[in-house]
């Protein structure tokens, strides 16, 4: 699967060092429904596809790697609060731990959101700015450009 940045880019970017967590905690998907949901919709399709050929990598690197990692781990979150074993869903607890509570995971989910929003209109703004860099890039397609829900994202202009 041709992805921006790899699970563990993502990883590395969307959690602290201290964190410690598997390598494959995000899969290749999790990246790839990240970008499909709300990068692509801010870049459009023959951008979008231009950037998973390898061009332009500085500015991936630069303005898309963070906001595409909190959108991957805001992705992967739900599924990270549980485990699956053979008698059904478990939520991970020991006796000196508890799980965070509902308030604590959606005040978390908000933030990843936040961050991501603001770096991507951070991307949007050097898109709009450097055209000229960007043969394929259409301002109409940007979903920041225009009224609409898209990507979870509602931006009124």
């Amino acid at each position: 699967m041709n992805t921006l940045i790899t699970p563990t880019e993502a990883l590395r970017r969307a959690f602290r060092s201290d964190e410690r967590l598997a390598a494959d905690t995000f899969a290749e998907a999790d990246v790839a429904v990240a970008e499909q949901r709300f990068l692509r919709p801010m870049l459009g399709a023959s951008l979008h596809d231009r950037l998973l050929a390898g061009g332009n990598t500085r500015f991936v690197e630069e303005y898309l790697a963070a906001p595409l990692a909190f959108l991957t781990r805001l992705v992967a979150q739900p599924r990270l609060a549980l485990l699956a074993s053979p008698v059904g869903l478990l939520m991970a607890e020991t006796a000196t731990t508890e799980t965070a509570k509902t308030e604590a995971r959606h005040a978390l989910m908000r933030e990843l959101r936040m961050q991501a929003k603001t770096l991507l209109k951070r991307a949007a703004e050097y898109l709009d700015t450097h055209k000229n860099e960007f043969p394929e890039y259409d301002p109409d397609q940007n979903v920041f450009n225009r009224c609409m829900t898209d990507g979870g994202f509602v931006q009124i202009i």
